[in-house]
């Protein structure tokens, strides 16, 4: 493997003209798909396929669909009953009704012909508007007006709040059509055109959620911009010379094309939230090319060649390099098992760019470093004892002082620190929770304009989240006039889930079905005695009351309970709150009513479910089980990977124990953060296990590489390698820090602010288990792996040799 890895540095060092122009012949065919790159949130590929969940709403769209924005309209002093106010509702809603993709069957509210109140006539019950076609302008009007909505035991609690001094608009969006960044941007106007002294007025829903995420772009671009700009400082003051940092600077770049390029070919959306992610794998290019940088200037101190040095360093790095940009990649494309299309286009995306980081900073960097000038602080650089001051001296000093307590007496304290900091961690990550943590969104501050308007929602209304069960025909034929919503059947099973949802604990604030309105329709059509609300049990009694129901209007005012055609309806029941308690007691209740009523039934079958709850636990129970399979695979992956690189089952061990003790750390972390486990955070979460394990295998290599120059003595090849090597792990790791750490404070999104601390200690985390436990653990084994010369990640290379003949 020596000689393949000679032949291909003597290959590139010989041929550079040809490998750099293949280089820039690939960086201008992927910079052509830049103009391609679309940035944009698909909500359907966020939801697991093949979850039944989230197959019910894909059969079922319009019974509690996420994509619906809702308006509240609230009086400061007094209730909506008076013109100003009506006025106002009458205006957003006719405004939002002109909202791109909207749909325009599906706006609702007291002033649009879908409210309706029930009236007895001498030719039977006549469903009539709540308003006519303008607001009313007298005390009279607006008093008659009151009293239909008091008529209307549907309106009130769902439409006016009980104190009546609150309404809500409502509109739903077309996916297909829907483009969030100009729907929000149309909504918030209408939003904050309307507030004034005497109104608040709020508005949520998932499309204003992602909205306000799409408004944060440019504010996320600024910040990483900020990022990038601390990173290039940071390398300055730590490199003080050109190539130094130039090199980082050109292999960042262009893997970034090639990346964003490689996307825009492949016509793939990029999912807004995640940009991070390709962020960090920038920072990963720069990892890889400063860990050669440093091993070049380490060779140069003593060849005095630049091209001999840069064909050694390459012999020398090619090995660790590529197993740990290997590892790197693996972590990110082995999501692609979780059965969510937006996850597996980002492990596409980003395992495709993570992986050319083998040509960009592995191959490329050595071209572009033997081109430029050589270095004039070269001692200072290479001086491990930190002779050159500043950074330098602090880092050695640093790297001295943590390789010390991995060797000889105090490895035993350090050793017992690091089980039982071990033990603790992983303790609290088994506790991590999957899902919301919150009320409204963990995206967002507390104190956020999305949030606040979800809190008020709620505190008025029975709430935006709501869990359907549908209850789904059998008759789907198109041709069939089989109205199966209307058999008595269907409306009993629909009050029996209810009655069951009704009473049991923590019980939702508010149901509605179709049979809801069935039985107040009965009463009047029999002088409003209550003891005709109960149904009867055969289905021309069920089929009468929905004919009376629906007289005097059509089926979309009834489209939130039942399908146009009567075949497939659904109940809906409200939640106070998406927090994950509140979906787990939410969805043990159904499913206790599912299974009290039956699933199958003669006519349709019951399933469950739908709306916000339902899909956020389908996404959430896709996240756990994919989370910890991605884990398993990755070490599984990286112990066959390991094993095979140092020709030692003992050396995937090694590699793999600081990695997972960093994945507890981290998972722990989020726990402690109250960040739930969910489908962004779970991508960078499993980034993290790559970083981890690239740290661990240049260290091990360097230990390896070591044994003989140290003459088997493991204090000092652990002292080397730590201070050598542990060099470029430390920078890199702080530099990332430096630059992360402003998100926090910059940063309109908690997710970002969330991310930016959690990576930052993933960075730090990893350094310190790689350089902590690792060595520790070589030194307590001492295996035999380490003297072998045979290894194909490894290679010694004598420099005294390379000095003598130059």
């Amino acid at each position: 493997m020596a000689d393949v890895r000679k032949s291909i540095a003597t290959f590139v060092f010989r041929h550079r003209i040809l490998v750099t122009g293949v280089v820039a012949a690939l960086t201008v065919f992927f910079a052509a798909g830049l103009p391609n790159v679309t940035i944009k949130t698909i909500f359907s590929d966020l939801l697991p396929v093949g979850h039944p969940f989230a197959e019910t709403f894909r059969d079922h769209p319009n019974f509690g669909n996420p994509l619906t924005v809702s308006i509240m309209v609230k009086r400061k002093d007094g209730d909506i009953y008076s013109t100003e106010t009506l006025q106002k509702v009458w205006d957003l809603t006719r405004d939002i009704d002109l909202a791109p993709a909207v749909d325009h069957d599906q706006v609702l509210s007291i002033t649009t012909p879908k409210a309706r109140y029930a009236e007895a006539t001498p030719f039977g019950i006549d469903m009539r508007p709540l308003m006519g076609d303008e607001v009313p302008q007298t005390a009279e009007g607006i008093a008659d007006f009151k009293t239909r909505v008091n008529r209307s035991p549907n309106v009130r609690g769902f439409l006016v709040s009980p104190d009546g001094s609150a309404t809500l608009v409502q509109a739903t969006f077309i996916e297909q059509n829907l483009d969030y960044g100009e729907t929000f941007e149309f909504v918030q106007n209408l939003v904050e055109e309307a507030r004034d002294e005497n109104h608040e007025i709020h508005a949520a829903g998932q499309p204003m959620l992602t909205g306000w995420v799409y408004r944060y772009q440019f504010q996320m671009l600024l910040i990483f911009g900020v990022t990038l700009a601390a990173l290039f400082i940071a390398l300055f003051l730590y490199m003080r010379n050109v190539a130094g940092v130039v090199t980082p600077f050109i292999t960042g770049v262009v893997s970034a094309i090639w990346g964003f390029g490689f996307v825009g070919w492949l016509d793939l959306a990029v999912e807004p939230l995640l940009l991070l992610v390709p962020l960090l794998l920038v920072a990963r290019a720069f990892s890889h090319t400063v860990q050669y940088i440093e091993r070049f200037y380490e060779i140069l101190a003593v060849v005095k060649d630049k091209d001999r040095a840069g064909e050694i360093a390459l012999r020398v790095m090619m090995g660790p390099g590529t197993l740990g940009i290997i590892t790197d990649a693996a972590a990110i494309l082995l999501i692609i098992i979780a059965p969510v299309p937006a996850m597996q286009r980002f492990a596409l995306f980003c395992g495709f760019w993570a992986m050319i980081l083998i040509p960009t900073s592995l191959f490329l960097a050595p071209l572009i470093l033997s081109a430029l000038p050589l270095p004039r602080n070269l001692s200072d650089i290479v001086d491990r004892d930190g002779g050159g001051g500043g950074i330098h001296r602090v880092m050695a000093k640093f790297l001295g002082g943590v390789a010390a307590l991995t060797y000889g007496r105090k490895a035993i304290p350090t050793g017992i620190a690091m089980v039982i900091f071990g033990a603790v961690t992983a303790t609290i990550g088994w506790q991590i929770k999957v899902g919301n943590p919150v009320e409204g969104s963990s995206l967002l501050w507390h104190d956020s304009e999305f949030n606040v308007a979800v809190r008020q929602i709620n505190n008025f209304f029975p709430g935006v989240n709501t869990l359907e069960i549908v209850l789904e025909s059998k008759e789907v034929g198109e041709g069939s006039l089989e109205r199966t919503a209307r058999k008595a059947e269907t409306v009993h099973t629909m009050l029996t889930l209810q009655d069951y949802m009704e009473r049991a604990p923590d019980a939702p604030r508010a149901t509605l079905s179709f049979a809801d309105y069935l039985g107040a329709s009965v009463r009047l059509y029999n002088g409003g005695d209550p003891r005709w609300v109960p149904l009867g049990f055969e289905d021309s009694d069920t089929q009468a009351a929905a004919s009376a129901s629906m007289m005097g209007s059509g089926p979309k005012a009834f489209s939130h309970v039942v399908d146009m055609k009567q075949q497939n309806a659904t109940v809906s029941f409200w939640y106070k709150d998406n927090k994950q308690e509140t979906v787990d007691d939410a969805l043990r209740h159904a499913r206790e009513a599912v299974e009290k009523v039956g699933v199958e039934h003669e006519n349709f079958i019951v399933r469950l479910g739908s709306g916000t709850i339902a899909l956020q636990q389908a996404v959430n129970d896709t996240v756990e089980a994919n989370y910890w399979e991605i884990v398993l695979f990755l070490n599984l992956m990286m112990f066959v990977l390991a094993s095979f690189a140092f020709k030692s089952f003992i050396a995937a061990l090694i590699l793999l124990v600081p990695v997972n003790m960093s994945n507890f750390v981290i998972v722990a972390s989020m726990s402690l953060m109250g960040v739930g486990l969910d489908i962004n955070s779970v991508l960078v979460a499993a980034v993290g296990v790559g970083v981890g394990i690239d740290y661990g295998i240049y260290l091990l290599a360097r230990i390896v590489e070591e044994y003989d120059n140290q003459e088997g003595d493991f204090g000092r090849i652990i002292h080397e390698a730590v201070t050598t090597t542990g060099r470029a792990i430390a920078f890199t790791a702080t530099i990332m820090l430096i630059g992360i750490m402003p998100w926090y404070f910059l940063s309109g999104l908690k997710f970002l602010a969330d991310m930016g601390l959690l990576l930052g200690l993933v960075m730090l985390i990893n350094m310190m288990m790689s350089l902590l436990v690792l060595p520790l653990l070589i030194w307590f084994i001492k295996p035999k792996f380490v003297q072998r010369n045979d290894l194909i990640v490894c290679e010694h290379v004598d420099l005294s040799r390379y000095q003598q003949e130059g």
